[in-house]
């Protein structure tokens, strides 16, 4: 079955020139989406690389699969979200000529209203990736104290007047629970007034982001993901909001950054990794107006120096 769905990878010029997969490597994409950079990347490499594909939603997972059926590249695709690094791969399988990630919300989930994760259309407040496993947003709603709610809306949302939103949300679930999305937009709307318009974005992305735990899991994929590079290896990481880009920036800058003598200044051990993007990448002028959803997108890479030694055995 066809998708109904289109999708653009977004960056994907840019992230071949950076990343520049080359015939024969290997390539871990641990956001698949609908496998539109895997495609590309898949092309590079061609029939002597070696492909493995992760998403935690099923159904991307499928579709990716359908549509990449014909690729001629010995290929994995695994259902699981990036925080299970590097368990859910296969042993034998754990080193990466190239790593990419696509950090976040795919057009397929903003597209179907079923899903939960856009305020336009009413539907039940899922907001699950992965619909298999862990708690939806009405459930987290119902459920959380109140300091943990306020948390999430002022760090992940950045949102002002959090406290009221809380107070309401605590208020009106304290009668019956907040199920669908249009309820939470009418709790948001009895806070906000005129201004929940411009607010509802905020919300809608706080309470994604902690249902699925994704700054949990882009840590994790900082941590780990450049361990699991080989000599010479490339990790490219696009991101749609500043929460997830200070994240990279920051883990990035730490791993091109000598050890210095905390008394001298004086280098101790030089850095292994290198700094492909010494800016953030961002789409062209050309690339937002052909598909707006890109307007945010940033791309940050580093890679492994072909000379570093592995003390994995």
């Amino acid at each position: 079955m066809k998708s109904m769905f289109t999708h653009e990878p977004v960056l994907l010029a840019e992230c071949l020139r950076i990343l520049n997969p080359e015939s024969g490597e290997s390539v871990l994409d641990v956001t698949l989406g609908l496998g539109g950079h895997a495609r590309a990347f898949i092309d590079r490499i061609g029939p002597t690389g070696r492909f493995i594909g992760l998403d935690a939603d099923s159904d991307n997972l499928r579709l990716a699969q359908e549509s990449l059926k014909d690729i001629p590249v010995a290929s994995t695709f695994i259902h699981a979200n990036f925080l299970s690094l590097p368990d859910c791969l296969p042993e034998d399988r754990r080193t990466f000529d190239v790593i990419i990630a696509d950090i976040g919300l795919s057009s397929v989930h903003v597209d179907d209203p079923s899903r939960g994760f856009t305020f336009r259309k009413d539907a039940p407040l899922d907001l699950r990736f992965d619909r298999t496993t862990g708690m939806t947003g009405a459930a987290l709603l119902a459920s959380l104290d109140p300091s943990t709610l306020l948390s999430a809306f002022r760090e992940y949302g950045e949102l002002p007047r959090a406290r009221s939103l809380v107070d309401a949300i605590v208020r009106v679930r304290g009668d019956h629970p907040i199920l669908r999305t249009g309820e939470l937009v009418d709790v948001v709307r009895g806070v906000f007034g005129y201004k929940t318009p411009d607010v509802l974005p905020q919300i809608f992305q706080a309470l994604r982001i902690l249902v699925n735990q994704e700054l949990s899991a882009l840590r994790h994929l900082l941590a780990i993901g450049p361990s699991l590079l080989k000599p010479g290896g490339r990790l490219g990481i696009i991101s749609f909001h500043s929460l997830e880009d200070r994240l990279v920036k920051h883990a990035f800058r730490g791993l091109v950054t000598e050890t210095k003598d905390v008394v001298t200044g004086a280098p101790i051990a030089k850095t292994p990794f290198t700094l492909l993007t010494p800016k953030a990448v961002r789409p062209s002028a050309q690339e937002v107006k052909r598909n707006s959803r890109s307007r945010s997108a940033c791309l940050r890479a580093l890679s492994l120096s072909p000379l570093y030694t592995s003390r994995r055995t």
